[in-house]
């Protein structure tokens, strides 16, 4: 399995301490390169999109709720598909209780270019009870990034854009994409902490990616209700 070396606990002790070093760096810079992201200028959205959500047609104000900020994840849940994307799934699933968000000002929804028709039945598969819109009557995803135009046609990209508003002004803040949703959520958090990481073949040291008998990484994602123990 390529696992870790086995030592004394004084030896684990002493390599604990010096990883812990770096650990600290690591967390100063994490939060001075936050504090730069908070810096970042913002951009007035100047176009009116129109999505379809529980309630019918709402556009992007309505999706902040009253709150002054708006979180949205972009599923990758194309109009053609018959389900929403594995790795999308389990992000969603890790999503905790939306209060905490709220209590701070912030609202939070998942926006997919599938039809609602097709959102509604898989939304209530997976028992999610977060907000989630279909911008199939707008081109809301192109325009921040999540679906992109190629020589196959439009391919879905996951992504995470940041608004917040003043009144009726919205303004676009942040966006992250691929890679950039890692450290998003909670188990590829917890998984990094462990000695097996994320299994993903990418990561080092080399030979932990196949070490539970299974397809490595990403491969290994299932929607929740499919998962043989």
């Amino acid at each position: 399995m390529g696992l870790p070396k086995a030592v004394t606990r004084a030896e684990w002790r002493a390599a604990r301490e010096e990883l812990l070093a770096l650990e600290k760096a690591a967390t100063r810079a994490r939060d001075a390169l936050n504090t730069r992201r908070r810096e970042l200028p913002m951009v007035e959205i100047d176009k009116s999109y129109v999505f379809e959500g529980a309630d019918g047609k709402a556009e992007l104000l309505d999706l902040f709720e009253g709150r002054p900020q708006l979180v949205v994840y972009h599923f990758m849940f194309a109009p053609d598909w018959d389900a929403g994307c594995t790795s999308c799934s389990g992000f969603l699933d890790q999503i905790g209780h939306l209060a905490h968000l709220r209590a701070r000002g912030t609202a939070f929804a998942a926006v997919s270019r599938a039809p609602f028709t097709k959102i509604l039945p898989f939304k209530a598969r997976m028992g999610w009870t977060v907000p989630w819109y279909s911008s199939n009557l707008s081109g809301f995803n192109q325009d921040f990034g999540a679906t992109v135009e190629t020589d196959d046609g439009p391919q879905e990209r996951p992504a995470l854009s940041c608004f917040v508003r003043e009144g009726e002004r919205i303004f676009h803040t942040y966006s992250a994409f691929d890679r950039g949703l890692d450290n998003i959520g909670f188990t590829t958090n917890l998984l990094d902490l462990t000695a097996l990481g994320r299994q993903e073949e990418w990561e080092k040291p080399t030979g932990r990616a196949s070490s539970l008998g299974a397809p490595a990484g990403s491969a290994r994602v299932r929607y929740h209700d499919e998962y043989v123990d």
